[in-house]
C-alpha cells in the first residue's frame, strides 16, 4: 500500500499543505523520492521492503545509496515543518561497530552541498543517525562520537551565531581538560545539540518514531522514549541513506573526513516509512 497525499494546515510559504507519506515499498518507488546512488550504492526492492546497499566499496571512492525529497530545491522550499510524526521500520545487515560508514533517516538542511548548488550553511537536523568507528563527532558531552544514536542540532539559532566570533578563542582552551566541560556546556546548549545512544540491536527489526513538534523533538524505539529535546527550526528535507564515509568534528578543533573500505555487502532494509501530522 502507498498513499502520498496532502495534509492540511502545515504548509510553508506559498503552499496550502505538505505531503503526507505512507510507503510500504510493495510497489515502485514513488516519484517524490529522488535517488542519489554513487560509487556502486544501489537500491534493491524485495517486494515488501527496500534495501539500501553498499557492496565492495573502495576507500578511494565515495559510495552512497540514498533517497531524499529536496534535490534541486532551495532550502526555503524544503518540504517539512513541524508538527509531524515520522515512523520507520528498519533493520541493518551488521551490528553497531561492524557496519562501516554512516547511515540513518530523518530531517536536515543538507548544509554541505551534497545534492545541489546551494550556499553552504551550518547544520540543522533531527534524525536517527549511525556513524561507525573512525568517525568522531563528539558534539554531546555525555555521548560518544560514534554509534547508533538519536540527535538534534540547530547551529543557525541566534544564540549559536552570537557565540561564533568567540570560537577562535574557545577552541584552543577546550584542549585543556579542566576547561572543556565548562566551556563546551553553554556552546552545546546554544547549538541545540542533544544526543542519546540507542541500546538496541541494529540487525533486528525495530519501529523508530520521531515526533517533531514546534519546540520539541521526541525520539522513541518500539514505544520506548530515548530522547526529548528542543527541536530545530524548519523547513527541512527528509533523507534516508547508507554510505561509506567517516567524519571527525570535535570541540577541540579536530576536523576530518574520509572513506572506508566495505568488503562484501552491507545494507539497511526498510519496510515502512510514514510521515504525517
Amino acid at each position: 500500500m502507498r498513499r502520498i497525499g496532502s495534509a492540511t494546515g502545515q504548509g510553508g510559504p506559498g503552499r496550502r499543505g505538505v505531503q503526507a507519506v505512507d510507503e510500504d515499498f510493495s510497489a515502485e518507488l514513488h516519484p517524490r523520492w529522488r535517488r542519489y546512488l554513487v560509487g556502486g550504492g544501489r537500491l534493491e526492492p524485495t517486494g515488501s521492503s527496500l534495501r539500501f546497499v553498499v557492496a565492495d566499496a573502495s576507500a578511494r571512492r565515495y559510495a552512497d545509496a540514498q533517497i531524499d525529497d529536496y534535490q534541486g530545491l532551495p532550502r526555503w522550499r524544503f518540504p517539512w515543518r513541524p508538527p509531524l510524526r515520522l515512523t520507520v521500520r528498519a533493520r541493518f545487515s551488521h551490528p553497531a561497530g561492524e557496519l562501516a560508514g554512516t547511515a540513518g533517516f530523518g530531517f536536515w538542511n543538507d548544509p554541505f552541498l551534497m545534492t545541489g548548488a546551494r550556499v553552504p550553511t551550518l547544520p540543522r537536523a533531527a534524525w536517527f543517525f549511525y556513524a561507525s568507528p573512525r568517525s568522531n563527532m563528539k558534539l554531546d558531552l555525555e555521548v560518544p562520537g560514534h554509534g547508533w544514536k538519536v540527535a538534534t542540532i540547530d547551529a543557525l539559532r541566534p544564540s549559536a551565531l552570537l557565540l561564533a566570533p568567540l570560537a577562535p578563542l574557545a577552541v584552543p582552551l577546550m584542549n585543556l581538560r579542566p576547561l572543556y566541560r565548562a566551556l563546551w556546556t553553554p556552546i552545546q546548549r546554544a547549538l541545540n545539540v542533544r544526543e542519546a545512544l540507542l541500546p538496541v540491536e541494529m540487525t533486528e527489526w525495530h519501529t523508530y518514531v520521531l515526533e517533531w513538534e514546534r519546540g520539541r523533538a521526541r525520539f522513541s524505539v518500539d514505544g520506548t522514549l530515548w530522547l526529548d529535546a528542543p527541536s530545530p527550526h524548519g523547513p527541512l528535507g527528509f533523507v534516508m541513506w547508507l554510505d561509506n564515509q567517516y567524519m571527525v568534528v570535535t570541540p577541540q578543533g579536530r576536523l576530518g573526513w574520509g572513506l572506508l573500505e566495505v568488503t562484501g555487502r552491507q545494507w539497511m532494509e526498510v519496510d515502512c516509512l510514514r510521515i504525517g501530522p
